[in-house]
């Protein structure tokens, strides 16, 4: 259940050409975009019910089935910063369009694939289109809405997110189980072609283009680096559980660290030659920042493998359907929807004590889990239900207003990259989770048991990711006392 950047974190510069609509043009465009922020948010969910579906058709292992996860909300951080100037500079219409594009192609060539290696370089790919047009969403808001229309807009995005962290468990569990055309698990991609192809023939009347007034060149080498530093690191991670750790995982770890510091000394040359890289480390140097780079990859780090964990535990472990699975989740779901609202209305008053409460009140949620499921019996219905509807209320204090508050520490000048950078860090920190919590799973599963593991296996493996997933929210709400108390006001970048 990743959580999408905020109206503040997209695309930052000014706009030289757009056009003010109102009226129906205004509605259709803003269904349009909103069509392509709701399958990005459907996918980073839809994938973690029916990752037991698809272990079993392509004979994937546990290490295929978190890069399966983790590739596309990688790729899709990797993109995001990128596709944003992308848009400012070529316009915000043509890019979003080409990203929608790419997205229905990917989802098409997902769908069809034939072994786990090809899934997951698919959906690399997909992740890298839904970080050209993701960030299309907030440009293109911003560019063709008057001031007092541009709230609503931003209100139906928030709207869209609650929707789609409802629809996707749903939808996936109810795809993977009706087995349409005896296509399976395949039904949760080939879903996004029509209704792609449609947001194509609409976007292409009646979205208006708009660009920036920016001549500043993409730091596509910068975003490379940054994103091969990190695969690097996460690699022998996730690889652990088949191969264990060898002289290449640290190669590996030691190449990425390598890689990285590269990256670093090359972002450092182009600031002093005033050019805007993809990460100013300057910004490190401002104490909210760096502390709320940390808070955001804790914070963000336990969703996704919480999601994966639990959702092969329901179904391996005690032999629930995907479209049970998909039930048992959708009280957290609901829960962020009831106190996302709250959280924001609350946010400029006591921001960081709303992101402390949120991050304990899912600490609280996980080590009750544990005491369901520590016996290693079958827990029912209603007592998972009341876990997870503990944690949807936890995340929905605390997750829509992170970045806000963290903004709130920076000096105006600095808020548009900061705020860009963050969105990007939420869902790196994301794919790290999924690598590290979903490593200790899937060892502690297999380490469990010499044959086939069974529901006290899963149970075991479960309760330990819950831990050690609870520890990093306490520490997340530590670090998160540094943070400033208020969230900042919205401001239109």
């Amino acid at each position: 259940m990743t959580v999408s950047q905020s109206p503040q974190e997209g695309t930052h510069a000014p706009a030289a050409s757009s056009a003010l609509i109102s009226g129906a043009g205004a509605s259709a465009a803003l269904l349009v975009v909103l069509f392509g922020s709701f399958m990005d948010l459907l996918d980073a969910t839809i994938v973690t019910v029916a990752a037991p579906a698809i272990a079993q058709d392509l004979g994937a292992g546990d290490a295929q089935i978190q890069w399966t996860i983790a590739a596309y909300v990688l790729a899709l951080g990797a993109g995001l910063i990128t596709g944003g100037r992308l848009g400012d500079q070529y316009g915000r219409k043509r890019l979003f369009m080409i990203g929608l594009a790419g997205f229905m192609l990917t989802s098409a060539l997902c769908a069809l694939a034939a072994d786990p290696g090809m899934l997951i370089g698919m959906r690399a790919a997909q992740g890298l289109t839904a970080g050209i047009m993701v960030p299309q969403v907030f440009g293109i808001i911003r560019a063709s809405f008057a001031p007092g229309e541009r709230a609503k807009a931003f209100g139906a995005y928030g709207a869209v997110q609650g929707l789609a962290s409802v629809a996707g468990p749903l939808l996936g569990g109810l795809l993977v189980d009706g087995d349409l055309f005896d296509l399976g698990w395949r039904t949760i991609f080939w879903i996004n072609v029509p209704v792609s192809i449609l947001a194509l023939i609409i976007g292409a009347k009646v979205l208006p283009e708009s660009r920036s007034t920016s001549t500043a060149r993409l730091d596509l080498l910068g975003a490379l680096l940054a994103a091969s530093g990190i695969l690097l690191l996460l690699l022998p991670i996730i690889q652990t559980e088949t191969g264990g750790w060898t002289w290449a995982s640290y190669a590996l770890l030691a190449a990425g660290i390598i890689v990285l510091a590269i990256f670093l000394a090359y972002e450092r040359r182009l600031t002093g030659r005033g050019n805007e890289p993809v990460f100013d480390p300057a910004l490190l140097r401002i104490r909210a920042f760096a502390i709320g780079l940390s808070a955001s990859v804790l914070f963000f780090g336990g969703i996704g493998s919480f999601f994966l964990t639990l959702s092969v535990y329901l179904q391996n472990g005690t032999d629930r359907t995907a479209w049970e699975t998909g039930l048992v989740i959708l009280p957290y779901a609901l829960g962020s929807i009831i106190t996302s609202g709250l959280g924001v209305a609350l946010a400029a008053k006591a921001g960081r004590a709303l992101l402390i409460t949120g991050s304990l009140t899912i600490a609280a949620s996980q080590l009750v889990l544990w005491a369901i499921i520590r016996d290693g019996n079958d827990p029912g219905y209603w007592h998972l239900a009341l876990a997870l509807l503990i944690g949807g209320l936890g995340l929905g204090l605390a997750a829509p207003i992170l970045v806000n508050v963290v903004l709130a520490g920076i000096p105006g000048r600095n808020a548009g990259a900061a705020g860009g950078l963050l969105s990007t860090v939420n869902q790196i920190g994301g794919a790290i989770g999924i690598a590290v919590l979903g490593t200790v799973f899937f060892t502690a599963v297999t380490g469990s048991t010499t044959g086939t593991p069974g529901l006290a296996d899963y149970g075991h493996a479960l309760s330990i990711a819950l831990v050690v997933s609870a520890v990093l929210y306490v520490v997340a709400a530590l670090v998160m006392l540094a943070l400033p108390k208020t969230a900042a006001e919205h401001v239109d970048q």
